[in-house]
């Protein structure tokens, strides 16, 4: 069956959508892919996202003296993706006052639309100390500012 497309909740101030191919390593002996391959194709959306608004990469958090690790992850399976298929990943931004990076992900099976997975992760800022950042950094305001973000 067919279903409508969701589209991006109201509070998503950026998006990105990039497709991937499910390739044989990220199926199990069923041909479905493995529940954990999710979390790379988050991880594959948020890099896309990064390239389509530069300053947020990971090189670039890096290069700015600081990394971003994930503190909070969710995955919700709706769907079955199989081997050779495509998949879109929509990355979007979740704007926060917070010195933190929030994004939300929609998987869609690209031949009908269908949503198989939708979920969220939680970046902190931590410096070359390893301390973790409370107030937002200086290239993440600039970053904000750049796009238009509140």
């Amino acid at each position: 069956m067919k279903r409508k497309r969701e589209t991006a909740p109201a509070g998503a101030a950026l998006s990105h959508t990039t497709t991937l191919r499910v390739r044989f390593s990220e199926v199990d002996s069923m041909s479905v892919v493995w529940h954990g391959e999710y979390v790379r194709y988050f991880e594959d959306g948020r890099e896309a996202f990064g390239e389509r608004y530069p300053g947020l990469g990971y090189l670039d958090i890096y290069a700015s003296g600081y990394t971003a690790p994930i503190v909070a992850l969710q995955v919700d399976y709706r769907r079955p993706l199989r081997i050779a298929e495509r998949a879109e990943v929509e990355t979007r931004y979740i704007p926060t006052e917070a010195a933190k990076i929030c994004f939300e992900y929609t998987i869609r099976r690209a031949s009908d639309g269908e949503v198989v997975a939708t979920g969220s992760t939680t970046q902190v800022f931590v410096n070359t100390e390893g301390e973790l950042e409370l107030t937002a950094p200086q290239f993440f305001k600039e970053w904000k500012r750049r796009w238009n973000i509140k």
